[in-house]
């Protein structure tokens, strides 16, 4: 597939001047909109995953015959929260294999297909064990968990290799100069490209999220089998467009024993005193080492970037923990306020309309903006004002449950008691309070969560950029397993301190981040310029 089009410019590019370096305006190549085909399958996931999230803590949590509340178990929000966070965690898990079984054995486009197969069997078993007679016989639960496990393996093999997938497309060359057809010289940035590449992607998969929107409503009208059959017939919708375009895609080659090589090469690196150059065979050839290689220098170098990423993605568990309350704790504090009809597990619609709307207000306005006024918006600094605005989003959720429990009719023990009238009336607060919250979620995904997927994209070896992002979402994992260590105290009345906490961690990391990895940013060139050449 052609990623790249030259249908703008009158020239050819060049190479720039020290000149043109400096003063004139950056820009992303031309970028083919059908390498986002393959996110169809992604997209799917996101599906998948908005249809089964949006109606799950209700199903969890409440009772079959909850006056106010759909429910379908009736195990507490304690328990539901934890389950939450459990999906929420394997699907960060799985991705590292998926990642693995791609660069070592079958590809990146296989796995991809393997993973919607296993994906189409989790959203049957969920339609399935949802029907009332499955319930009435004790199979909701266990049908839950095993299509909570099949639904996350799937998303494994699709969430570490569609947007490797898709970048790869995409061949770099060094900075170069373009005349455009008005006469303007632009820079041709490969780094911003990657940067609108997986800006773009990201957008194209956040369409998925959609999805709580019809599954919010049919789990209300209808039941919760109506919601789970959505992603049972997407998934062969997106087969239909998945296997045709297979023979579009340049695929990169599986590479066997990658992982292992890595695993000499920091051996090799930790046994030279924790110097990655012992690794190399130019220095090994110098000492005399008898012990024979299949990498070359350059590999080890890569490496050695790649440890960079591992730094940085080491700052985001905190991060998942607070970007996850919008599937659960977010999810009930919607169930406490008036919500005028709307279903409460689907405020976080308001999150989707925002990421859709303000990718390309940030990509057509605020980073030219930037630009213009000489601000490098680097990596490590989008991924910082991310972390603060996030911080913000968890305050201002202290803020609305400060409120819930100051209003009647139950003030601290929302739909409990006589006060709530067996459970039907919420606090006097509007349930529209919590858009501000989305919002702010939606432009924290776009500065941190893309940029970190970046981040592993442009920092790994070639042969192991799946891996790379796998371990990226592999940081949520951790903070799933840090929320299902919170779920005790993700009830009324706690839940408050948690969320003022949430913010005051996140403003921390916040500011750590930017003192202790803001060296990166000055790096960033450099550490590029290894992908800059014969990388396609």
């Amino acid at each position: 597939m052609a990623a790249i089009q030259e249908n703008r410019a009158h020239k050819e590019n060049v190479n720039p001047t020290p000149w043109e370096l400096e003063h004139l305006t950056r820009v992303p190549d031309d970028i083919n909109w059908t390498i986002y085909l393959v996110a169809v399958a992604e997209l799917a996931e996101r599906f998948t995953y908005r249809s089964v999230t949006a109606p799950l803590q209700n199903y969890v949590q409440n009772a079959r015959e909850d006056p106010l509340r759909p429910g379908a178990l009736n195990m507490g929000q304690g328990i539901a929260t934890c389950i939450s966070f459990f999906y929420m965690g394997w699907t960060s898990l799985a991705p590292v294999i998926g990642a693995i079984v791609a660069d070592a054995w079958i590809g990146r486009y296989w796995t991809i297909v393997l993973g919607t197969g296993c994906s189409w069997s989790g959203s049957l078993l969920i339609f399935s064990t949802s029907f009332p007679a499955s319930l009435d016989q004790g199979a909701g639960l266990p049908g839950l968990l095993v299509a909570l496990f099949l639904l996350g393996l799937g998303s494994g093999g699709i969430r570490s290799n569609v947007a490797p997938l898709i970048a790869d497309q995409y061949v770099r060359k060094p900075v170069q100069v373009r005349t455009l057809d008005n006469g303007t010289k632009v820079l041709i940035d490969p780094d911003l490209t990657i940067q609108t590449i997986y800006g773009r992607y990201y957008w194209v998969v956040n369409l998925g999220p959609l999805a709580v929107i019809p599954a919010s409503w049919l789990e209300l009208k209808v039941s919760f089998w109506a919601a789970f059959m959505l992603p049972l017939v997407f998934w062969l919708l997106t087969a239909a467009i998945l296997i045709p375009c297979r023979a579009s895609y340049s695929v990169q080659k599986p590479r066997g024993s990658v992982i292992l090589q890595a695993a000499q090469v920091f051996w090799l690196g930790l046994k030279g005193g924790f110097n990655l150059n012992a690794a190399k065979p130019s220095c090994m050839a110098e000492t005399h080492s008898a012990f024979a290689v299949s990498w070359d220098d350059k590999f080890v170098d890569e490496l050695r970037v790649a440890l960079v990423a591992c730094t940085v993605f080491c700052i985001f568990p905190v991060y998942w923990v607070c970007y996850g309350q919008m599937n659960n704790s977010l999810v009930s504090q919607a169930a406490a306020m008036e919500t005028y009809g709307v279903p409460n597990d689907m405020m976080s619609f308001f999150n989707t309309i925002g990421v859709l709307a303000f990718i390309p207000i940030m990509e057509k306005a605020l980073f030219p903006a930037l630009q213009r006024h000489n601000i490098d918006f680097k990596p490590i600094s989008r991924i910082a004002v991310g972390f603060v605005v996030i911080a913000c989003a968890m305050g201002y959720s202290a803020g609305i449950q400060a409120l819930i429990y100051k209003s009647p009719p139950c003030y601290d023990h929302p739909l409990q008691g006589t006060c709530s009238n067996g459970g039907t009336t919420p606090n006097n607060v509007n349930v529209f309070l919590q858009i501000p919250t989305f919002a702010m979620l939606a432009v924290t995904e776009i500065l941190s969560i893309t940029t970190g997927m970046e981040y592993a994209y442009t920092k790994a070896p070639k042969s192991m950029r799946s891996l790379a992002v796998s371990l990226f979402i592999l940081m949520n994992a951790i903070g799933s397993a840090l929320g299902i260590a919170l779920s005790p105290i993700s009830k009324d009345p706690s839940i408050l301190i948690e969320f003022a906490s949430l913010s005051g961690v996140m403003f921390l990391t916040a500011i750590l981040s930017w003192v202790f990895l803001d060296k990166y940013n000055k790096k960033e060139k450099e550490m590029n310029k290894l992908h800059d050449v014969n990388d396609g």
